[in-house]
């Protein structure tokens, strides 16, 4: 798998899963899950832009 299909994968994984922990932190009134979540959706957003210019770029 090239590095910019693999690096689009992992980053809709992570923001699936950041999404998922947000709102799990919300239901349960934990802020610091609540936290990580959104990190971790941000980090999946930003892995996933990586991906796509290496992939416009052709690395």
């Amino acid at each position: 798998m090239k590095s910019s299909t693999r690096n689009q994968a992992v980053g809709t994984a992570k923001k699936i899963v950041g999404q998922v922990k947000a709102v799990a932190g919300q239901a349960v009134g934990n802020t610091r899950l609540t936290a990580t979540g959104r990190a971790e959706q941000l980090e999946g957003k930003v892995q996933q832009k990586v991906g796509e210019i290496q992939r416009v770029l052709g690395s």
